[in-house]
């Protein structure tokens, strides 16, 4: 029975194969006593500048058990049971709409009942997907229902590629392992804060599309979701690209935080929506050399990775918070808007994480108070106004405002560097955004120079505005899953309003397939 041990710690460039040593050290066993060892979790102890650790947790198995003595900090690990699933009959009419996180998980989950479906994605498979975005980059050309936020793997295939997620859920590590079958690094399976890079996420996306068709699904690229059908008042079909209509007693929604028209249709069928709070503001970027002395030392060891951050401030007097946001170590600053002339900017990293950059959003949450009215699309609407501003002000072709972190403190001049393309303006973003998101950003910066001294630089550039960290809108279900109005429709993922990342995007797919799968059993 295997045994796990933890706070193991190594120097930068030690080799990972005398783990095997410090386990029966710490044992008082031989070393030729341990059968295998495996690693469980390994992340950077930065809490000492100078003095960094790599501290891992291990699992491991002994050839005799009887040679441990009383008293060793260890966990006798219990075989945890296989998930088993049922299968289930045939089913026809189910539609799974947006091929994100939420969608690929949730039909990897039926197929593991048996259970197909039809996929149907607005945007591009993703190498196509991928020549239409780097246009756009290049050129300014921007592709309606192809571009960051609309296509095969959702807005998170042009990241990072984080997995980290605050949801405790236990089918954490089903997700992991299904990734790692399609394609992704093994270590995201131990590391203490796992990214694929979105250089090696489009190669999965594709591993898990062969696993679907294998399975039975179809895959319906270029197809939008424009319509719903109601029968009694409950989900009997659906409408596509405005025309093609389609038999669906059972419809998936994950549309992704960006599928404006498809809130605006589902806002005139009837279907509940609430306004829900997000955030707005800027991407600052620093050289990565910078960030990583910050955070490491002067002296940090060259084996160490590229020096991450997460901030956050809040302000107790306005109930507001500032905090960075999808932090891209190693990364560029992108392009990221799905509508013609409006500005977006979001950021993104490749498995090595090897750019010169660090960048990071800096936003400062925004809600109803905040918002024109009391539509359930008026958060949309405040988007949409500082993604137009932003566009107006750096001259348009979707060129990005741009200003040095210090002048938007008003702290005097610094050079504006930036990865953005196509290319930026030099403009007061200040007069972009809300004041009181303004105001709240510029005491959470000072707030962050307190925790990471150099934080604000002569080098450091500001680009804006970034208006997608997460959906504007929630579409209310209830606690069997469903639309609370629509019976038959089950929204999920973060354009649903349920899930911020591609980890709790795909654990809210699983729930959902978990939900669906549960009622055909019981029908």
């Amino acid at each position: 029975m295997p045994f796990q041990l933890c706070n193991l710690t190594l120097n930068p460039g030690e080799d990972e194969s005398s783990l095997r040593l410090l386990v029966a050290q710490r044992l008082g066993i031989r070393e030729s006593e341990i059968t295998s060892l495996s690693l469980v979790r390994k992340g950077v102890d930065a809490r000492k500048k100078g003095r960094i650790k790599l501290v891992y947790t291990v699992e491991f198995a002994l050839r005799d058990e009887s040679a441990l003595t009383a008293g060793n900090d260890l966990s006798r690990l219990e075989p945890l049971p296989e998930r088993s699933f049922p299968k289930l009959a045939p089913q026809a009419g189910i539609v799974i709409v947006g091929m994100g996180p939420a969608g690929l998980f949730a039909a990897l989950r039926l197929a593991e009942y048996g259970v197909s479906a039809t996929l149907l994605e607005r945007g591009c498979e993703v190498d196509q997907r991928a020549r239409d975005v780097a246009r756009f980059w290049r050129d300014g050309a921007l592709m309606a229902e192809s571009n960051v936020q609309f296509g095969e793997g959702g807005a998170g295939t042009f990241s990072d590629g984080k997995l980290t997620t605050r949801v405790k859920d236990a089918n954490a590590p089903w997700v992991l392992k299904q990734l790692v079958r399609f394609g992704a690094p093994p270590e995201i399976l131990y590391a203490a804060k796992p990214h694929i890079g979105t250089d090696r996420l489009r190669a999965v996306v594709r591993g898990i599309r062969g696993r679907l068709l294998e399975a039975g699904f179809e895959i319906n690229f270029g197809s939008r979701l424009s319509g719903l059908r109601l029968h009694q008042g409950r989900l009997s079909g659906i409408v596509v690209n405005d025309e093609a209509e389609r038999a669906c007693g059972t419809l998936v929604l994950a549309p992704g935080h960006s599928a404006r028209d498809t809130y605006a249709m589902l806002h005139e069928a009837g279907v509940a929506l609430q306004q829900k709070p997000f955030a707005v503001g800027l991407r600052v970027e620093h050289p990565q050399a910078l960030i990583d002395a910050i955070q490491y030392g002067e002296k940090a060891h060259p084996s160490l990775p590229p020096a991450e951050y997460a901030q956050a401030y809040n302000n107790d007097r306005t109930g507001r918070s500032a905090y960075s946001f999808c932090m891209c170590p190693g990364g560029v600053v992108v392009a990221a808007a799905s509508e013609p002339g409006g500005v977006v900017v979001n950021g993104m990293s490749g498995y090595r994480r090897n750019s010169p950059y660090a960048n990071s959003a800096l936003v400062a949450t925004v809600g109803p108070a905040d918002f024109a009215d009391g539509s359930a699309l008026a958060g949309i609407e405040l988007q949409r106004l500082l993604e137009r501003r932003a566009y107006q002000a750096a001259g348009g072709g979707y060129l990005a405002p741009a200003q040095s972190l210090l002048a938007f403190l008003g702290k005097g001049r610094g050079r504006i560097v930036s990865s953005y393309r196509p290319g930026v303006t030099e403009s007061d973003l200040a007069a972009l955004l809300p004041s009181a998101v303004v105001e709240t950003l510029r005491e959470g910066i000072l707030f962050f120079e307190r925790r990471m001294r150099g934080f604000i630089s002569a080098e450091a550039t500001l680009t804006g505005v970034e208006t997608r960290t997460s959906a504007p809108v929630r579409i209310v279900r209830g606690p069997d899953l469903q639309s609370v109005s629509h019976a038959g429709l089950y929204p999920t993922g973060e354009g649903a309003g349920y899930a911020g990342g591609i980890m709790s995007a795909a654990l809210d797919g699983i729930r959902v397939a978990d939900a669906i799968a549960q009622r055909l059993q019981q029908s």
